[in-house]
């Protein structure tokens, strides 16, 4: 007689699996088993003796192979978690980090205004506008993207989440003619298109990852701009990349920003750059 496998015996064949390609497989596997059998992961620790089906088996191992081909857990999911939201995301868009959470916390803290305007350069899935707009109710959030099919996805996930938030399509400042704002926060590409780490970010869209030889290329693009859509005492936030923080801080004294500073991200990396037009 053939024994039924159960939700603890298909847990530990996928986390086994992953455990060749991942440090950390059992959070991927039981994220991914919860999925595929549309049940919270909760349920994976308090019924794991529950019989399981073939057809469960094989749509959860079909899971199991894309991630450990490296695929974004997220791209397969199609969800990310982001400050305190849950996220739509698609190829899109990028996958949202947490490290870019740090913007959000620097956005809120340069600007008291209650009514402040805010601009989100390049929103990809409207993480950082979202996150801004669902702390702070009250302000006028305004997101840009240059990419029509990112810029339907942040607008769905405003949508989705009831959050009051202005989309443009554009590139950095375009179309905004002389708005002007209270804070600019942008994460742009900023990654050289010859570093290798691009290989393992295959799955995200290219075009916001690096532009280019250049890695400071978006970046410098923008310090020079965000003057012109600035108001007096405004703040210009930018991610960037580990190692760029200097050369950001330098970009920004010689554009004429007063009070720049870099913050680091958890893993102690220098990771947002921020300057007031003064």
């Amino acid at each position: 007689m053939t024994v039924q496998a159960t939700t603890s015996d298909l847990l530990a064949r996928g986390a086994a699996l992953l455990a060749r390609v991942l440090e950390q497989p059992n959070l991927d596997a039981g994220i991914l088993l919860a999925f595929s059998l549309g049940v919270p992961r909760v349920r994976l620790r308090s019924h794991p003796e529950e019989p399981r089906t073939p057809e469960d088996l094989e749509r959860y191992l079909a899971l199991i192979e894309r991630r450990a081909r490296g695929e974004p857990l997220a791209y397969i999911t199609g969800i990310r978690e982001f400050w305190t939201l849950e996220l739509r995301v698609t190829r899109d868009v990028l996958v949202p980090r947490p490290e870019t959470e740090l913007l959000v916390e620097r956005g809120l803290a340069l600007c008291s205004s209650e009514r402040a305007r805010v601009v989100d350069l390049g929103t990809g899935s409207g993480a950082i506008a979202l996150s801004l707009a669902a702390e702070r109710p009250a302000w006028s959030v305004l997101a840009t993207d240059a990419s029509a099919a990112a810029l339907a996805v942040a607008r769905d996930n405003a949508g989705r989440l009831g959050l009051k938030v202005e989309f443009e399509l554009g590139n950095w400042f375009d179309g905004l003619a002389t708005r002007r704002f209270d804070l600019v926060v942008s994460n742009p590409p900023y990654v050289d298109a010859r570093d290798p780490a691009l290989l393992a970010l295959k799955d995200e869209p290219r075009q916001a990852l690096t532009p280019g030889a250049d890695a400071l290329a978006d970046l410098r693009a923008i310090i020079q701009a965000a003057p012109e859509h600035l108001l007096a005492g405004g703040w210009l936030a930018l991610e960037h990349g580990a190692a760029q923080g200097s050369a950001v801080a330098r970009e920004l004294v010689a554009r004429g920003f007063g009070s720049v500073r870099s913050h680091r991200d958890l893993a102690g990396h220098e990771r947002v750059t921020e300057g007031q037009w003064t």
